[in-house]
């Protein structure tokens, strides 16, 4: 059987000291293995931006183990958690992040352009990734030429062209309307039927029903963590 994407055992956050401790994550253990796609929920609060900023390699547990395909992130070197985000993690934004004025095609590429892939590699690889979303016919497209939900697809793509181990997505449809947040959320189910491995962290109930998995945090730590037969749209 092949390892998890992501181990997490017994994660620990503690943020000050003396009367102002904040414990953010009290002992949080979680296992996602190759394929699932999991839908991380929580008011705020609960400890789920921690856990997300942990999980992306932005932030290290206080105490506690993190293995991301196999590689301790709770070990690693400032520079190899740079190495790490670029090339086992996908993000997706909820602000898309997109760079204006520069082609829907041109933004994907840029990842590639970090690890050192040569143009003519990049610019397949990024056609490819845009129309695996459904976008290639708007591959020359600005941002302000898309619409929210296009603008979230072609983040989507930029996540995906660097061949991730874990998309990991941050209230990815909180500044979409219905209409595109359908249209994201098809992305998804496409990707999870392609064997893609997917954490979202949400607060809404239509965005989490579409996952195999829903966890739940309240005050730091896991209360439930369970299989879902999967609602479409």
């Amino acid at each position: 059987m092949s390892r998890p994407v992501l181990e997490v055992r017994d994660l620990k956050k503690i943020y000050g000291t003396g009367e102002t401790t904040v414990h953010a994550l009290r002992g949080v253990s979680l296992t996602v293995e190759r394929g699932d796609y999991a839908a991380i929920m929580g008011s705020s609060g609960s400890g789920k931006s921690t856990l997300m900023n942990i999980l992306g390699a932005l932030d290290v547990p206080s105490s506690g183990s993190y293995l991301l395909d196999g590689v301790d992130v709770s070990r690693l070197s400032d520079g190899q958690l740079a190495l790490a985000r670029n090339r086992l993690i996908g993000f997706i934004f909820q602000a898309f992040n997109l760079i204006p004025r520069t082609t829907a095609v041109a933004n994907v590429e840029l990842p590639l352009a970090y690890a050192g892939v040569k143009p003519k590699e990049r610019r397949r690889r990024a056609m490819q990734a845009l129309d695996v979303v459904g976008l290639a016919d708007r591959a020359g497209h600005e941002p302000n030429q898309l619409s929210g939900g296009q603008q979230q697809r072609v983040a989507v793509a930029r996540a995906l062209v660097t061949e991730p181990s874990l998309l990991l997505a941050d209230e990815p449809t909180g500044n979409l309307d219905s209409k595109s947040t359908a249209d994201v959320l098809q992305v998804f189910d496409d990707l999870s039927a392609a064997g893609r491995t997917i954490v979202i962290i949400t607060h809404e109930d239509e965005v989490s029903a579409r996952a195999k998995r829903l966890i739940r945090l309240v005050d730091g730590a896991i209360v439930t963590d369970v299989r879902q037969k999967r609602r479409h749209a």
